[in-house]
């Protein structure tokens, strides 16, 4: 059996993994504070004919040998955490967060999740909350009816004015959870994300401070997905799953004729 039919399907293998990640870019082109994926691909064993620099039987030294590669794997799906693009609001509690950093939230079960999604709100009884209703941690606790009367600042401190009387109040200040290597953390969907050994434990901080980043209010981080590159990666993905095709057909045409010698 030819090594070539093997080589060829690992690397349309390869390439329907890369067509589902660029997939999932595409499709989350609009979600706030979505990173875009990479799949990262490397080589597999080689079989080695002829070590390079082996001796041959004049006595010289070959310059290069012989080693048949077998094919490619998928090694790792990377976050790649670029800005994505700052969108005008107007919305109160919509905050973007300008830099490095996460927004630490409370799950149900009692971990920890994080995520860069700024779209606030407020839930029943008044506390801070992600969009699927994840309480903000430490827990800020606002009047849904001061809404429109909030005020965020780069640093975190948030603010409420009585509309009465005008005077201001500090409700709390909203934290930032900064990695080691926020590649390593694992998606989880609804835009978060948790800790894992190899991204690090969190280390909280004001925005601004620690190496974390700033907040804008009013303002949304959209993904960091370029539709134009995507759809240049798609293509390129397709037509190398097309020329693997064709690799295995062409070797499954070589055995055939090598079959037909025989008879």
């Amino acid at each position: 059996m030819m090594k070539g039919l093997f080589t060829a399907a690992s690397g349309m293998k390869v390439q329907q993994v890369n067509v589902d990640v660029i997939a999932n870019n595409l499709a989350n082109v609009n979600t706030a504070g979505y990173k875009r994926t990479q799949a990262d691909f490397q080589d597999l064993l080689y079989v080695v004919m002829k070590e390079p620099g082996a001796q041959t039987q004049s006595g010289f030294t070959t310059p290069s040998g012989v080693q048949i590669g077998s094919g490619a794997e998928l090694v790792s799906t990377t976050k790649v955490y670029t800005p994505g693009v700052l969108e005008q609001t107007e919305r109160a509690l919509d905050v973007a967060i300008l830099g490095d950093g996460f927004f630490e939230v409370d799950l149900p079960n009692g971990q920890k999740g994080y995520t860069r999604d700024g779209g606030l709100r407020v839930d029943g009884i008044g506390q801070l909350v992600t969009a699927q209703g994840f309480r903000i941690s430490p827990p800020i606790v606002i009047d849904a009816a001061a809404d429109k009367n909030i005020t965020i600042a780069q640093d975190g401190t948030v603010t409420v004015r009585d509309s009465i009387t005008g005077a201001n109040s500090t409700l709390g200040t909203l934290q930032l959870a900064r990695f080691a290597n926020p590649a390593g953390l694992r998606s989880g969907g609804g835009n978060l994300v948790y800790e894992t050994a190899s991204s690090g434990t969190p280390t909280l901080a004001q925005p601004g401070q620690s190496g974390t980043g700033t907040l804008a209010q009013n303002t949304l981080e959209r993904s960091n997905v370029n539709v134009v590159n995507e759809l240049v990666s798609l293509i390129t993905a397709q037509r190398a799953y097309e020329m693997n095709s064709r690799a295995i057909k062409a070797g499954d045409e070589m055995l055939s004729e090598a079959s037909n010698l025989v008879r």
